[in-house]
């Protein structure tokens, strides 16, 4: 019996542990997970965890610079980046820096968790360097390569997938059960607290005016939690301050996405991922213009989808359906052939680079964009703020010493594998690989 594959996920928030436990799954299928949770402002709580429903069979919470002392020490075939850009860069220049020359190494795979609406070309070149950078539809695929491309940058990384979480059951009306509609929100978009108690006024005033119907708002959250991005003004105490309280038929629900979608008959959000989620079961879906259609909204991308609707649209009794094009291009609906819930075919092309790149005795090293030639006012910053030098070293300090590991030996380690780095700026390639492996000794 073939040995199980060794994958490792580092995530730094909730969702993107989703993504990247759910990518790992449809690359790998049959392989040992550990997850790594980078410690800062949006490390997961059990709680949150829980909700998203991936286990890992190992779970641990990390600094960048520890996360590198792993995979350097343990041996992973996969190392799925699930982080914002700024910690993707930080880890593939420590990766860099572990591995200067060709060498047995993880394949190194990243990605985008959703929507991609703003800080296009920033996130993607924080990202170059990695293996496999994958794209969630054949829209984003071509815009990625165009980012890369125009900086004269490889884009052959660049793989076209789906989102890995896109499944569930198609949508069958409610029949005799009542009518459901899911507000589902977002931590920071809108962010001003009018814009939220708009929303949130619109939401109970549509179950004020449609008594038989149950209204829910869909939160991501619990006051005192972080998600992926900043929650200012939480739902949860602007629900307080609405006179008279939420109407008997509209209330604060968490839970995983998927089942909440599951009685869901018709989901409204600004510009959540759940959208996509909701188009691919074919749900009515609508994208919010009452506060308009722009940019730092993120409703923009839903351009040509057939799903933009107001309020008043719906309170009148609108049910969007998405346009196939647009869905087509956006990576929504399964390809000709393809299976609903794994999303097979949409996954075949990233599986077999994966498995052609484990394969491989030796990978070159990983070369980001991004280097000290580049983006020298730029990427020093970024590495520092994860503790890292210039050239992808831990900063003094940024690993914690193994339990029972002796200051010589801690130091002896140290020397070892600078020398290593030294061999290899010289081209002394035979003799590097033997300075290594005595520093791990």
């Amino acid at each position: 019996m073939p040995e199980r594959k060794r994958v490792a996920v580092l995530a730094d928030s909730d969702t993107r542990w989703k993504w990247g436990a759910l990518t790992a799954r449809r690359l790998v299928p049959d392989h040992q997970l550990t997850g790594f949770l980078l410690r800062g402002r949006a490390t997961p709580t059990a709680r949150q965890l829980g909700e998203v429903g991936v286990r890992a069979d190992r779970l641990s919470e990390v600094t960048c610079a520890e996360f590198l002392a792993e995979i350097e020490r343990e041996h992973y075939d996969v190392v799925v980046l699930a982080l914002v850009g700024g910690a993707v860069q930080a880890v593939l220049h420590g990766a860099r820096a572990l591995w200067p020359a060709p060498a047995g190494r993880p394949v190194l795979v990243t990605g985008y968790v959703g929507v991609v609406y703003e800080k296009l070309a920033d996130g993607l070149l924080l990202r170059h360097g990695a293996d496999l950078v994958l794209a969630n539809s054949r829209h984003d695929a071509e815009r990625f390569r165009a980012v890369y491309e125009g900086v004269g940058a490889d884009a052959a990384a660049v793989t076209e997938t789906a989102l890995p979480f896109l499944g569930g059951a198609p949508y069958e009306p409610a029949g005799s059960r009542a009518h459901t509609v899911v507000f589902a929100v977002q931590p920071s978009v809108p962010d001003s607290r009018a814009d939220r108690a708009y929303l949130l006024e619109r939401a109970a005033g549509h179950a004020r005016l449609h008594p038989d119907r149950q209204v829910l708002i869909k939160l991501r959250s619990k006051p005192g939690e972080h998600t992926t991005h900043l929650e200012e003004q939480p739902y949860q105490r602007l629900a307080e301050k609405i006179p008279g309280g939420l109407p008997a038929n509209c209330r604060l629900v968490y839970g995983n996405m998927g089942e909440v979608l599951d009685g869901t008959d018709l989901l409204v959000t600004v510009s959540s991922t759940a959208a996509l989620e909701s188009l691919h079961r074919s749900i009515p879906t609508a994208i919010l213009t009452d506060l308009g259609i722009r940019e730092a909204l993120g409703n923009h991308h839903f351009l040509g989808s057939g799903c933009m609707a107001s309020w008043d649209q719906l309170d009148s009794g609108l049910l969007p359906e998405g346009d196939p094009v647009w869905l087509a291009a956006q990576g929504v609906l399964p390809a000709q052939g393809a299976d609903p819930e794994r999303g097979a075919d949409a996954y075949a092309v990233a599986r077999a680079k994966v498995a052609a790149l484990m394969a491989a005795t030796r990978l070159p090293a990983p070369a980001p964009y991004y280097t000290r030639t580049t983006a020298p006012g730029y990427l020093p910053g970024i590495l520092a703020r994860h503790h890292l030098a210039s050239d992808g070293t831990p900063l003094p300090g940024a690993v914690r010493p193994q339990a029972g590991e002796s200051r010589l030996r801690r130091r002896l380690r140290a020397h070892l594998r600078e020398a290593a780095r030294g061999a290899y700026r010289h081209g002394v390639q035979r003799v590097a690989p033997v300075i290594r492996r005595l520093g791990e000794l």
